[in-house]
């Protein structure tokens, strides 16, 4: 995820070795054999050598209309002696007690909330926080986002019930802490290997653990965190700044960019994609988000918070592909994925932009209704909860509609394994797409959840929203071949929620045969959740990509939607939904790629895509095909960047600092004295 400025490289920490200590301890030859450790060097300066960490993420800045979010460190760096954090009483010795600040804290991940955190950035007595996962996840919850997410970018307002803005009727994350909305003046690391956190430990331990209440002496066990932010204040600050260097400077240097990607969308009946939709064509929207976040940069698992319901998506789009007479239907349906969406609803707010501005093809008088699945992983009972917005519903056409899709809903799950209710009519919509879109208009609306009122999920926008939280359990033993293909409880509950959302849009579009053979793919579903929660690089995910970006494929699934696109969740999105609802045609490569040349290939209305294809048997070769689909991407990029308004309140202003280095390393330090001189060598 490479982009002018910034040194991200493979988010393993680059840092460097120095020259030989004598008679260090044995663990530390053997870690330094291991990490790619460097060579003696005679230098009677620095006397030093560097152990490089090479599994962190670091917290980043993040910038919007009025302030500063994250952390960073001093442009060179900082450092300071090591000190392990277990327990909430180890915090004196780093606050008040110990002789060699400022510390840098290796904190038990149970320790990472907001109390402690405000009281480490309280003091000058420390320099940085190594934060260890937390293993098994904490059990009270953990959300470094906010009570109420989004607040102040959906419908609810002063001027749109106002007793409902501001999460006055219903706080929808109670275990939010607002710790990622925090700013922090130190730099703050996670740890993701168990191993390199053991080494921080050994190296405290045989180095830095305190001798009946009096300091160790030196040579002491040291930290040092590289993380410098170029952008500083809010996005008016930084856009502006960046405005200037391009308007005025041969060589501009630009100090931050905004948050954007795209849109994922398809319909069930192709449309000319580059044209309008005739005023009188009536489209469903069924929307999920796909992105989401954690305190740490590209740490963004998102399995209850996005991963479970935009796969649930695309297993109905699949299903309702599958039926014979979709083409007859009466009214459109558009399978919209929007990106962005945890920061002030970027991916929605663009795509109601656009289509007032008549730059999609659909107008927003072609809506006909809204469906959104939100998080629907955690349901108790089996029981789906149906949000609608109380204050439309107020007029009485929209009420009428609004009752249809209720009735249709509940209606399409009979025999299924589950049970659909309303939320009430007095309870508002929790944080929503189609917030975005009432916004713009009366448009009848459902928002699907597992929960009533405040979420189910305890590990919302965190590092610990895992397939774990989603209860996804595989037998031991298993080959990744097999763990891809094997079909898990979550999966099947998935795809229950898929059939009976499928069977519902069937009837919202006009359908009128029997339902019943509408059924999503439990395997289907299993293979998505492997790939877009465990493991991108598999043979699925492999088979169905185009070749030129087959580099996308990393191992740990990521969801943030980053600055540089399309990130690597949009383009999987977009090709499993091609592979699901789209058509293996015979064409060449050459007419694959060049479809314009081919006079039946109706190009205003489809996508072709010249994929990889599965491996031949006992080879290494693949049989590539073209697939034709109606899957198209669109702009995620809020429009308070294209109005060069920096300072909205009606847009995201979401920006990214950029940076030039990014890593952590540990060494030994021989005296306070030493310990200025490296950090100052490094500059």
């Amino acid at each position: 995820m490479a982009a002018a400025g910034r040194a991200r490289g493979s988010r393993g920490m680059e840092a460097a070795a120095g020259s030989c200590r004598a008679q260090l301890p044995a663990w530390w030859g053997l870690l330094l054999a291991v990490l790619a450790a460097g060579s003696c060097q005679g230098n009677s300066v620095e006397r030093k050598i560097y152990i490089p960490l090479n599994k962190t993420a670091p917290c980043v800045r993040l910038l919007n209309a009025t302030h500063q979010i994250g952390c960073q460190s001093s442009i060179s760096g900082d450092t300071g002696v090591i000190h392990v954090v277990e327990k909430e009483e180890d915090l004196n010795w780093v606050l008040v007690d110990g002789p060699h600040p400022p510390y840098m804290i290796l904190l038990n991940g149970n320790l990472f909330n907001r109390r402690v955190m405000l009281q480490l950035k309280g003091t000058s007595r420390v320099s940085g926080l190594a934060v260890a996962i937390s293993k098994p996840s904490p059990p009270q919850g953990f959300s470094p986002g906010l009570k109420c997410p989004n607040d102040g970018f959906g419908v609810y307002s002063k001027d749109y019930g106002p007793q409902f803005a501001h999460c006055n009727k219903t706080v929808w994350n109670p275990v939010g802490s607002g710790l990622s909305y925090e700013d922090f003046d130190f730099p703050i690391f996670l740890l993701e290997d168990a191993n390199e956190t053991q080494v921080i430990k050994q190296c405290y331990q045989d180095h830095n653990v305190p001798h009946d209440g009096s300091g160790p002496e030196y040579p002491l066990c040291a930290m040092q965190l590289f993380s410098h932010m170029h952008a500083v204040t809010s996005t008016v600050t930084c856009m502006r700044r960046s405005s200037l260097q391009s308007t005025f400077s041969i060589n501009p240097e630009v100090v931050c960019d905004p948050l954007l990607d795209y849109n994922v969308w398809s319909t069930l009946q192709p449309i000319n994609s580059s044209g309008k939709v005739d005023p009188k064509k009536e489209v469903i929207i069924v929307a999920t988000r796909i992105d989401s976040h954690s305190f740490f940069w590209n740490i963004a698992p998102g399995a209850e918070s996005a991963v479970s319901s935009f796969v649930t998506h695309l297993a109905a789009a699949e299903a309702l592909h599958k039926a014979s007479d979709v083409h007859l239907l009466q009214r459109n349906i558009m399978f919209t994925f929007f990106q962005g969406e945890t920061f002030d609803y970027i991916g929605s707010s663009r795509m109601v932009y656009d289509m007032e501005k008549d730059k999609f093809p659909l107008r927003l008088d072609n809506i006909h209704s809204f469906v959104e699945l939100n998080q629907v992983a955690l349901r108790n009972d089996s029981i789906l909860w149906m949000h609608t917005d109380p204050v439309s519903r107020m007029n009485e056409s929209v009420e009428v509609q609004v009752r249809n899709l209720l009735d249709v809903l509940s209606n399409s799950s009979v025999g299924a394994n589950v049970t659909l209710q309303e939320a009430g009519y007095s309870q508002p919509l929790p944080p929503s797409s189609f917030q975005r879109f009432l916004r713009a208009r009366h448009i009848p609306g459902v928002v699907l959840t597992d929960h009533k009122t405040a979420f189910q999920n305890r590990y919302y926008q965190s590092m610990y929203d895992t397939p774990e939280n989603i209860r996804m359990q595989y037998p031991e033993g298993l080959s990744p071949e097999e763990t891809l293909e094997y079909v898990t409880d979550t999966a099947k509950s998935l795809a229950e929620v898929a059939t009976v959302v499928a069977r519902a849009l069937y009837r919202l579009a006009g359908g009128a045969n029997n339902t019943s053979v509408i059924q999503a793919d439990p395997k289907t579903v299993s293979r998505m959740l492997y790939g877009f929660l465990i493991k991108m690089n598999n043979s699925w995910f492999q088979s169905i990509i185009k070749p030129d970006i087959k580099g996308i494929l990393g191992d740990v699934p990521q969801h943030y939607v980053a600055v540089s696109s399309p990130v690597n969740t949009t383009y999987l999105v977009q090709y499993v939904l091609a592979n699901l609802t789209g058509t293996v045609v015979n064409l060449t490569k050459e007419e694959c790629l060049n479809p314009e040349k081919t006079p039946s290939s109706e190009k205003e209305l489809y996508e072709y895509a010249w994929v990889q294809g599965s491996l031949e048997p006992n080879s290494t070769s693949r049989v590539p095909y073209c697939v034709r689909s109606t899957v198209h991407l669109s702009k995620a990029l809020s429009p308070a960047f294209e109005l060069r308004q920096w300072g909205s309140t009606e847009y995201s202003t979401w920006t990214e600092s950029r940076w030039k280095e990014i890593h952590a390393r540990i060494f030994l330090v021989a005296s306070k004295e030493l310990e200025v001189i490296i950090t100052l060598s490094e500059d």
